[in-house]
C-alpha cells in the first residue's frame, strides 16, 4: 500500500539496510493509517512549516507531506537513513529539507525563524531515549509565546500520562507541572506495539500540546528548581523536600501548608511557590 506513489516502507527499509538501532532509540512506524492519523492530529498543515525529529526511513515525513505540509524540516542523526529521505525529497521538490545532525544539539528557534511564513508545528515519533529531554527543552524556552504553534509527539504511554497528569495522581510530577503551566496538553490516541518495527515492549501514545497565550507569570528556571526539589522527595512533606530553597519560611510566604506533599499542589500553587523563592 502506498499513499504517494513512493515504494512501501518495508521495501525502503530492506533496500537501504535500515534495521532499527536500539542505541538510537529507533522503532520505525510502518502503518500508513497511523502515520496519516498523526499528521492529521497536528492540525492544519497547509501553510505550516513542520519540524520533525528522527524521521528514520520517512514514514511520518511522507504522511506530513501528503497531508499538505507546505514544508518539512527533518532532523536525522542516523546517516544510514539519508538516502531514503533523499528519495522522499526528490518526490516532493522544494518541500523537504533534511538536516543530518543531533536533535539535542539543534537550535530549533533558529530553524523556526527561517520559516518564511505560516505557523511552525513540531511533529515527531520521538526516539524514546531523548523524547522527555527534548520536550522539557521545548516547554522551557525563554521567550513565550514560543516559536511553535503546536507540538504533536509520540511517547511511551507512561510518559504521555505524566505529561497530561493532574494533581493528586501517581503520574503527576515535574512534566505535568511544566506542561500544564505553559500548554494545554491531551493524549490524542494510543498506538499498539505491533504498529512498529521492531515492536517495543510498551504501548505508545500521541500527545498534542498547544501553547497557552498567557501562562501564569513565573521565572522558568526557578520553576524548574522548585519542581525538581519538590518531586525529588515526593513522599516527604514539602517542608522537608524544599528545605534547600527556604523550607517552612518559603512555604509560609507562598501561603502553602508545609505538611502537604508535592503531588497535591496545583500548577497555580507551584507558580506561587516559585514566585516566593
Amino acid at each position: 500500500m502506498s499513499i504517494d506513489g513512493l515504494p512501501p516502507l518495508r521495501d525502503v527499509i530492506e533496500r537501504h539496510g535500515l534495521q532499527a538501532k536500539k542505541a538510537l532509540g529507533q522503532n520505525f512506524l510502518l502503518d500508513l493509517n497511523l502515520t496519516g492519523k498523526i499528521a492529521r492530529s497536528a492540525g492544519d498543515l497547509a501553510n505550516a512549516t513542520v519540524i520533525e525529529v528522527g524521521p528514520g526511513p520517512g514514514g511520518l515525513t511522507r504522511a506530513l507531506l501528503s497531508n499538505g505540509a507546505r514544508r518539512v524540516v527533518a532532523i536525522e542523526r542516523d546517516e544510514r537513513c539519508l538516502a531514503a529521505l533523499a528519495e522522499v525529497s526528490a518526490h516532493y521538490p522544494g518541500r523537504l529539507e533534511v538536516i543530518s545532525g543531533d536533535a539535542l544539539k539543534t537550535d530549533f528557534a533558529a530553524l523556526a525563524s527561517e520559516a518564511d511564513h505560516g505557523p511552525v508545528r513540531i511533529v515527531a515519533n520521538l526516539p524514546y531515549n531523548i523524547g522527555t529531554e527534548l520536550l522539557v527543552r521545548w516547554l522551557t524556552v525563554p521567550n513565550w509565546p514560543p516559536y511553535y504553534a503546536s507540538m504533536t509527539l509520540m511517547f511511551q504511554r507512561e510518559v504521555a500520562q505524566r505529561i497530561v497528569a493532574a494533581p493528586d495522581s501517581d503520574a503527576y510530577g515535574r512534566l505535568g507541572v511544566l506542561a500544564g503551566w505553559r500548554t494545554q496538553a491531551r493524549i490524542a490516541f494510543d498506538v499498539p506495539p505491533q504498529a512498529f518495527t521492531p515492536p517495543p515492549k510498551v504501548t505508545s501514545s500521541v500527545v498534542h500540546l498547544e501553547p497557552r497565550t498567557t501562562p501564569l507569570p513565573a521565572d522558568v528556571k526557578k520553576l524548574g528548581r522548585v519542581t525538581e526539589a519538590a518531586f525529588g522527595q515526593r513522599r516527604k512533606m514539602l517542608r522537608q523536600s524544599v528545605k534547600s530553597l527556604g523550607g517552612e519560611a518559603l512555604l509560609e510566604r507562598a501561603g502553602i501548608d508545609p505538611t502537604r506533599r508535592a503531588e497535591t499542589l496545583s500548577v497555580e500553587e507551584f507558580v506561587r511557590l516559585t514566585n516566593a523563592v
